[in-house]
């Protein structure tokens, strides 16, 4: 059965190859986008971002391999399937090994084709799991990939909503422990008198109501990873018992005797600043050396604007398809208010804002003020539609240089870096579109 609201993306410069493929997945009930150049298909990749590509190897301007590689950075884990003539194999399998999933020789039995598509989209991850798509992220991705098999201790820091819970999954996922559970826990969300006993266990009779034995998140994440969320709001007796638990990589439930051992990898994450809670004598300072071994940071949602339509989209294709919803994406005007907004709240709050929308969205088209209401900046109000094609670029530049100032706060410097473009041509773009800086 087909991904509903899947988007697959076809390059195929052949005009009945790519009619009969595009005619053939619409019938099965899929979304397409065809692209028959090189070129066409890298403006279309970066603007649609499929679930799936299926791409001819030999295309009339560049190959499809260059496609795949300048398109790699920005649609990161998107499978590509190649189409490939007898003589090109082994070019294809070197691209499999570069991160594309699968190829199909020509001539190919369209069945053939059909009958892998739903287990190469599943093979794309959720938006839940998607790191991002901006150099900081690429950094950061490459940074876990080295660490994902290293048993050190792993210590996420980052503000609230980055997505530290998404990074500790992720180098779960390509560890050599991803079959084995994923066990996370809020230590923020978990009582004093019980957060020895939720991550230790306890024995049958070691307090009142204890009418059974209890396995603690410890024992329950077995082989897996133990991602302790918060780790600096534990109590200082839970502190030493994890301290214990780090060196020895043993535990004993709450009142039992038998010293357990535990074969989890633990990480970590907090968005407080350890180094003051220890020298404010709320954190333990050789608990904090013992899980402070290989520090990472994960950036918030503003320093990496790169990142926010990729993830809103993403997010919006996730929504529509869990609330059934014919929800075909987001305005111009929907994703200049999105790179302008500040993100207070990270990637929570722009998947949550998503959500709402998409359950709300009385149109197939989410705009600016299903997002954000009355919080919509004046300026990106519905301009007229431009009526030539120069006036719709002069319409587009001035929404994009507004944005970049709104999300630079007004500072021309930041907003010139961010556009690519020296603080004088800013000057003078502004000047000519009578742009004006509201801060």
């Amino acid at each position: 059965m087909p991904h509903k609201e899947a988007l697959i993306g076809v390059v195929e410069d052949d005009a009945v190859m790519g009619g009969t493929l595009v005619h053939r997945l619409d019938l099965e009930g899929y979304t397409t986008a065809w692209w028959r150049t090189g070129r066409e298909a890298l403006t279309g990749l970066r603007r649609a971002r499929p679930d799936l590509v299926v791409c001819d190897i030999r295309l009339p301007d560049m190959s499809g391999e260059d496609v795949f590689l300048k398109v790699l950075p920005i649609l990161g884990e998107t499978p590509f399937l190649f189409v490939t003539a007898f003589g090109q194999i082994e070019q294809a399998v070197r691209l499999t090994k570069a991160g594309a999933v699968d190829y199909i020789a020509k001539p190919y039995a369209l069945p053939d084709l059909l009958d892998r598509i739903p287990r190469l989209i599943a093979q794309r991850p959720s938006a839940e799991g998607v790191l991002g798509t901006s150099e900081a992220m690429r950094r950061l991705e490459r940074l876990l990939r080295r660490v994902a098999d290293v048993e050190s201790s792993l210590l996420f820091t980052g503000e609230s909503g980055a997505g530290k819970e998404v990074a500790a999954r992720f180098v779960h996922r390509i560890s050599g422990r991803a079959a084995a559970p994923f066990m996370a826990v809020n230590c923020a969300a978990i009582p004093n008198d019980l957060s020895e006993s939720e991550l230790f266990g306890h024995e049958k009779g070691a307090f009142t109501g204890a009418h059974a034995r209890h396995h603690g998140y410890v024992e329950r994440a077995r082989d897996g990873f133990l991602f302790l969320d918060e780790v600096s709001e534990l109590a200082t007796p839970v502190q030493a018992k994890l301290l214990r638990l780090v060196e020895e990589r043993a535990f004993t439930r709450v009142g039992g005797e038998a010293s357990i051992k535990a074969s989890a990898r633990l990480i970590y994450a907090t968005n407080a600043d350890l180094e003051r809670a220890v020298a404010d004598g709320r954190f333990r300072r050789d608990l904090y050396y013992r899980i402070n071994v290989i520090p990472i940071a994960v950036p918030a949602l503003r320093d990496r604007p790169d990142d926010i339509l990729p993830l809103a989209h993403a997010f919006v294709r996730e929504f529509a398809e869990t609330f059934e919803r014919e929800i075909h994406g987001l305005t111009g005007p929907a994703e200049l208010a999105l790179v302008a907004h500040r993100w207070p709240g990270n990637v929570r709050e722009l998947r949550n804002r998503v959500q709402r929308a998409v359950a709300l969205a009385h149109a197939p088209w989410i705009g600016p003020e299903t997002l954000f209401s009355s919080e919509v900046p004046g300026w990106l109000a519905l301009e007229p539609l431009a009526a030539t094609l120069a006036e719709a670029r002069t319409l587009m530049e001035r929404q994009h240089i507004r944005a970049a100032l709104e999300r630079a706060g007004g500072r021309i410097d930041d907003a010139a870096t961010s556009l690519g473009i020296s603080r004088s041509t800013l000057f003078d773009k502004m000047k000519k579109l009578d742009i004006r800086s509201e801060h």
